[in-house]
């Protein structure tokens, strides 16, 4: 069963059928002009730390339809949102927990999670940003906003398909949401996924793998989700067509370019969510994707270099280029990728309209169209395929994506 309805537009949540009554979800609604709903990853990952309240606000406010979550279970069974399988990458653990930093984030008590930092691993300006609890996400949507649930390693929180089965129905904001069609649980887990569905079939279900499957696969999924959700990499013609003969909405995930848009949109995906959903709404919309942009892009990525990234002159990097026509210092620029590894760009650094500079993680000799970073941050994410461009007073300048 796919579901394509129209918005609810500007329906109250007080006009929604009295909680008392069975919970029967409204199909999950899309854009009024048909095109694919818009989710913001991990809220806005792309601008504010992924998962958490500032992240989450952000999308929201995004003109994104949904914002996508992560929920796992603390020791003490209180739900959480978070995504990685330890909180070493996006939390101060090492700072408040020295021994714990590679630790299950499951491990940790409720109480030992609201002493960490979510925030500040993103920059200063999110400092003391606390790791949210999952009904907490509710009360900071705005508008119309829906969310799309993604239940995180299920193995690891026995149990978390109940709880949030039931905070769908017993939640007030939540069952208000579930209701207007703005609710939608996905998982990589298709075992957890079968329970989710056997606890709250009224719920819109989505499957998630890395790529698409055989015919046979795509038949048993089926048989208890809704859609099928995938990397936008590695979906092909042939593969978005076998995910629509089996009647299963499709969707692609991390879609941070607007050249990656346009040709998931070609192949026919109806979810697209990526972690700058206000730059993929203003380009849906026909609008200026970035009003900041002066003239300088990210032309190209190169990873995966043949030997090793980070080797001297010809490592890894990323390439700039002007493409404008008057000169523009690139001094204090950043670029991150989507892992949150940043590279700053030093001062002196000008570009003529139409020159290039090379931007290394590695070591070399610096000259006008080279800067090297001497192997001080770590390899780009995903093969340098996903990246963000801010200029020096710290607006958003660019996307890539390979």
């Amino acid at each position: 069963m796919k579901f394509r309805t129209i918005t609810l537009g500007t329906l109250s949540l007080c006009m929604l059928a009295s909680l008392s009554a069975p919970a029967v979800a409204a199909p999950v609604a899309v854009n009024q002009d048909d095109t694919a709903i818009l989710i913001g990853h991990r809220g806005a990952a792309g601008v504010a730390p992924e998962n958490t309240l500032s992240a989450v606000m952000a999308g929201s406010q995004s003109g994104a339809d949904f914002v996508e979550i992560d929920v796992q279970l603390s020791r003490d069974g209180v739900p959480f949102i978070f995504h990685d399988d330890t909180p070493a990458r996006t939390t101060n653990v090492e700072d408040i927990f020295p021994e714990r930093a590679n630790d299950p984030i499951t491990s940790f008590s409720w109480e030992e999670l609201q002493q960490l930092d979510a925030g500040s691993y993103f920059s200063e300006a999110f400092t003391g940003q606390r790791i949210p609890h999952f009904d907490a996400v509710a009360d900071s949507l705005t508008g119309n906003t829906g969310v799309f649930i993604e239940i995180k390693s299920p193995a690891k929180s026995p149990g978390v398909e109940k709880v949030v089965a039931d905070a769908l129905v017993q939640d007030a904001e939540w069952n208000a949401l579930l209701r207007g069609g703005k609710i939608e649980v996905l998982g990589f887990d298709a075992n957890s996924n079968k329970r989710f569905a056997a606890l709250a079939p009224e719920v819109p279900l989505q499957q998630l793998t890395g790529s698409v499957p055989s015919a046979e696969v795509l038949t048993d999924y089926a048989s208890y989700a809704d859609s099928f959700g995938t990397s936008y990499r590695t979906l092909t013609e042939e593969g978005a067509e076998r995910v629509k003969a089996a009647g299963l909405g499709l969707g692609v995930y991390t879609v941070n370019s607007t050249e990656a848009v346009d040709v998931s949109l070609e192949l026919g995906a109806e979810r697209l969510t990526g972690d700058f959903p206000q730059q993929i709404n203003r380009h849906l919309k026909g609008q200026k994707v970035f009003p900041s942009n002066n003239g300088v892009i990210i032309s190209n990525a190169v990873n995966d270099v043949p030997g090793n990234d980070l080797q001297p002159e010809t490592g890894e990097h990323v390439i700039l280029k002007n493409t404008g026509n008057r000169v523009i210092d690139v001094s204090g620029y950043v670029l991150r990728d989507a892992a949150n590894n940043v590279m700053h760009i030093g001062d002196g650094f000008k570009l003529t309209p139409g020159a290039e500079l090379r931007v290394y993680s590695g070591a070399g000799t610096e000259s006008a169209e080279a800067f090297y970073l001497g192997g001080s941050v770590a390899v780009l994410n995903n093969g340098g395929d996903s990246l963000a461009l801010w200029n020096a007073e710290g607006k958003l300048s660019d996307t890539f994506a390979n």
